[in-house]
């Protein structure tokens, strides 16, 4: 049943993934690498909301739906190998600049919207 949910909720999460690839390449012009981070923090962001809302008592997940959410959907909607190799893309031309800002901005970011999406779930419990 678990692995069912991984496979359920990996197939959503990636579908949500490439429609944030396909918006930001429209919108942008070029997907690399602000879709990776829109939805790296974002993925953050959301994980840390939903932590803070099991721990606060406001939210009850099963085991299944934990995974479900968390190692499925979650996962598959986050990309740190993609992350990767935006940054390894980057660094390679001629935007060196751009690939550090990549991991620092979005390592800083990603934490700050784990901590505040955390947060946010105590607050609201």
């Amino acid at each position: 049943m678990l692995w069912l949910a991984v496979a359920l909720g990996g197939a959503l999460g990636s579908l949500a993934r490439h429609a944030v690839n396909i918006v930001f390449g429209h919108v942008l012009g070029r997907p690399i690498p602000y879709a990776t981070a829109a939805v790296n923090i974002a993925g953050a962001a959301i994980i840390g909301l939903l932590a803070g809302l099991l721990a606060a008592g406001r939210l009850n997940l099963s085991p299944a739906a934990r995974t479900f959410v968390f190692v499925g959907v979650l996962g598959g909607f986050t990309t740190f190998s993609s992350f990767m190799l935006d940054t390894l893309t980057l660094s390679t031309g001629v935007e060196q600049g751009l690939a550090a800002a990549n991991v620092i901005g979005q390592t800083a970011v990603g934490v700050a919207a784990v901590w505040a999406g955390y947060h946010l779930g105590l607050a609201i419990g």
